[in-house]
């Protein structure tokens, strides 16, 4: 049977060199390279999507990957799709690099300048190991297959914006059509979530940030069921602690969560950190919210430049909620998308906090009535992301006409 190998290298000369020697090796069947981390990441979950047959047993990593670095990525392969073994290459073969390429997950690692003898050597050795991790896997029955959530960030252009609405109410339309949903709040200073949905907790993100194997069990002990189904992950009481949680850590918990949920999403609230720029790279859609005045349109262009001068995110590749919109503003989504570059999204959510001061003062935003045009717009917008499963029967035509599955209160 012939070894699958998957290189993925993003310098044109290391791709060459990698290739032909993988194309000489016995029973060795090298496919398509891939170029930069998201397409590996693409990659392997499409073809998990359809069997975990069709993923390669070996994956080979240059050092010179990117954007994410080359040992992180190893851990989001590792953590999403375990049956398929993973080859560090790099040029620093000290053995302090290979523990390290051990504890993110590698099983083996193969200095530069490239020999035949040692890649074969590993990749034979990988290859029977990922067969083996297969044939046990598939005696167990119920097992993951790597696919993973869709995760989705939300960010303020300013303080105030209305992220922690935005990100609870997406979360609850997302929950509320089926899915299974997590709800993080990486605003680490000035987290507010726990206090919107009325929570006393005791765990945080800080509980899994100096944990370099999050295990389902060890997940599950620092997440928080809500009443409404919802998987809670808080921001720390003392926002001091919020300094543990490292770009690092983020990925991790972010990865972790991706593998265990339908849907994840993030409050970034409206400064960025290393932990929430993390969070926003490996987002499958990153949400700015800004409302329609001078002061916060300047902040969502000043983000999303930031964003691209960190190569965090391209401006094409975030999309822009208008938040307290009015048909009497004088700034209105077209002009928004002109000034930002960015997408915006179709839905808009009205300017009414009269629906919104009782539940938010009483800390039950989840109460928050159905015929609230906030909600109906929020939930909206859930549609538009693609963050809820379709009901048949749902409603056609109208503004931000959705039809949820509720569950059954009380």
């Amino acid at each position: 049977m012939p070894t699958r190998i998957l290189p993925a290298v993003g310098d044109t000369d290391a791709v060459r060199s990698i290739t032909t020697l993988l194309s000489q090796l016995p029973d060795a069947e090298p496919v398509a390279p891939v170029v930069d981390s998201t397409q590996l990441i693409d990659t392997l979950a499409r073809l998990a999507a359809e069997s975990v047959d069709e993923l390669p047993e070996v994956v080979v990593v240059h050092e010179r990957i990117g954007p994410v670095p080359a040992l992180e990525l190893i851990r989001e392969v590792a953590l999403r799709f375990p049956a398929v073994g993973v080859i560090l290459v790099t040029s620093d073969a000290s053995p302090g690099l290979f523990q390290a390429a051990m504890d993110y997950g590698a099983r083996g690692l193969v200095a530069l300048p490239l020999s035949y003898e040692e890649l074969a050597s590993r990749v034979q050795a990988v290859a029977q190991w990922s067969v083996g991790v297969r044939r046990h896997l598939g005696a167990g029955g119920d097992v993951f297959t790597g696919v993973g959530g869709t995760v989705v960030t939300v960010s303020g252009a300013k303080g105030g914006a209305g992220t922690t609405l935005t990100a609870i109410q997406l979360a609850l339309a997302a929950q509320a059509s089926g899915r299974s949903t997590a709800l993080v709040d990486m605003d680490l200073q000035t987290g507010d979530i726990a206090s919107y949905l009325d929570v006393q907790f005791r765990r945080s993100l800080v509980d899994l940030a100096a944990i370099t194997d999050i295990s389902p069990r060890v997940l599950a002990d620092a997440v928080f069921r809500h009443d409404t189904g919802l998987a809670l992950l808080l921001a720390p009481a003392e926002g001091e602690r919020g300094e543990d949680v490292t770009d690092r850590a983020a990925r991790q918990i972010v990865s972790a969560l991706r593998s265990r949920y339908e849907v994840v999403v993030i409050d970034c609230g409206a400064q960025l950190g290393g932990a929430g720029a993390a969070a926003v790279e490996m987002a499958d859609r990153a949400l700015l919210v800004t409302t329609p005045d001078v002061v916060a349109v300047r902040g969502a262009k000043r983000a999303v430049r930031m964003w691209d001068r960190l190569q965090i995110r391209k401006a094409e590749e975030t999309t822009v909620v208008v938040n307290r919109h009015s048909r009497g503003t004088e700034i209105q989504p077209p002009l928004i998308q002109k000034i930002t570059g960015t997408a915006v999204a179709a839905t808009v959510v009205p300017a009414n906090f009269k629906e919104l001061q009782s539940v938010v003062d009483a800390g039950r935003i989840h109460e928050l009535e159905n015929k609230s045009s906030v909600k109906q717009a929020l939930w909206g917008l859930a549609g538009e992301l693609g963050l809820v499963k379709a009901v048949d029967g749902a409603q056609k035509g109208g503004r931000g006409a959705v039809s949820f599955r509720r569950r059954r209160e009380g």
